[in-house]
């Protein structure tokens, strides 16, 4: 576990020098970007580790590993983030402990979500995921609402009881325009979170940019960037 420790802690070291790093060159102060570590597949373990590290967000993409690593460290002072593709059947589950849903992208899903934090009396917090590769007709299979339909599916997270509107997320795509063009990608999705906010202002979080093109994220405006394999490593994973 000590040397579990000193892996982490060196590589959460590298990760916040990376991020550092990148808001100088873009002129931003370093608090303007939140890390989440994407844990998926890591053991509770980890995520106790980075707690002792100064880690307080966290994210998962799959509810079957989510869920009891959740349950585990429902003693810790954490933020957990969903960033997966979510199907109606797993909503109320992952309402039980997600504090913000990040990959909101059909109005099924809004109604699903709101049934379910309401049941719970609590609030959701929602990022609508972007597909940018739809602008051109080339989905790929990330999912994410077409840029067309932005509007529409924020109007129902303000509208849904127990949601809260808190911006867009998107993943650099792999189809289209933008496919190898990460800065591009992020700077196409700053101006959808611009225009969102005319009608939302409190719709301001911007979640964008992984391990391989966090500086990009930075550079475009992003407010959050999801990093996994950088700051937990090739370990061997869970199942």
């Amino acid at each position: 576990m000590t040397d579990r420790r000193e892996q982490l802690a060196a590589n959460l070291a590298r990760v916040e020098e990376r991020i550092a790093s990148a808001c100088a060159a873009a002129g931003r102060e370093r608090d303007e970007v939140t890390l989440i570590v994407v844990t998926k597949t890591y053991p509770a373990s980890d995520v106790r580790i980075l707690h002792e590290l100064g880690v307080r967000h966290v994210a998962e993409n799959r509810d079957q590993d989510a869920a009891p690593k959740a349950a585990a460290c429902a003693d810790l002072s954490l933020t957990w983030h969903f960033v997966g593709q979510l199907q109606t059947n797993k909503v109320r589950s992952v309402v039980g402990y997600a504090d913000v849903v990040q990959s909101v992208d059909r109005v099924k899903l809004v109604t699903a979500l709101s049934a379910a934090a309401g049941g719970r009396g609590r609030e959701l917090g929602c990022l609508l995921q972007v597909a940018l590769d739809a602008e051109s007709g080339e989905r790929g299979g990330r999912g994410g609402v077409a840029p067309g339909d932005i509007e529409e599916l924020a109007a129902a997270v303000e509208a849904a009881p127990g949601l809260r509107l808190d911006g867009l997320m998107t993943v650099a795509p792999l189809a289209g325009p933008y496919a190898g063009r990460q800065r591009a990608a992020f700077d196409r999705l700053m101006e959808f979170s611009s225009r969102l906010r005319g009608d939302h202002p409190a719709a301001n979080m911007v979640s964008a940019g992984m391990s391989g093109d966090l500086e990009d994220a930075v550079a475009a405006g992003a407010t959050h960037v999801r990093v996994g394999t950088a700051v937990l490593g090739d370990r061997p994973r869970l199942g």
